[in-house]
């Protein structure tokens, strides 16, 4: 099972200039905040749990394994450290969960009869359409 507080240990924290509303606040002090996780490293997921992330984050993951987030949401980089922190939790959480098993079902037979309802009126449309033998 999952140890979200040693896969927390495991991560990278950096700062960078952030973009946007702020002015020259934005200018002078690094607010976004990234953040980079080895998956193959981690200690904290089992080895399905891992190929289960790897398959469902590709698109996250780089050529070197790690998963890569940022937030520059606030104008703070302790508030987006926490934003970061509950975004990576959500993601690791919805990427772990095992997919439920399809149940087969049988059409019911209102949609069977329905279905050759339909069936039949196309051809008979279709029918109408041709040219008359005489």
């Amino acid at each position: 099972m999952m140890d979200f507080e040693q896969i927390l240990n495991e991560v990278e924290f950096s700062t960078a200039l952030s973009s946007g509303a702020g002015g020259q606040h934005v200018n002078k002090t690094e607010t976004k905040v990234n953040l980079s996780w080895s998956v193959d490293e981690s200690d904290g997921l089992l080895k399905e749990e891992k190929y289960r992330i790897l398959r469902r984050l590709k698109h996250k993951i780089n050529k070197k394994g790690y998963l890569q987030l940022s937030c520059s949401d606030t104008r703070s980089q302790h508030q987006n450290k926490k934003i970061l922190i509950n975004r990576f939790k959500e993601i690791l959480n919805t990427a772990i969960q095992k997919p439920k098993k399809r149940k087969a079902t049988k059409p019911t037979k209102s949609s069977i009869h329905r279905r050759l309802k339909n069936k039949s009126h196309q051809a008979q449309k279709k029918s109408l359409r041709q040219k008359p033998d005489y």
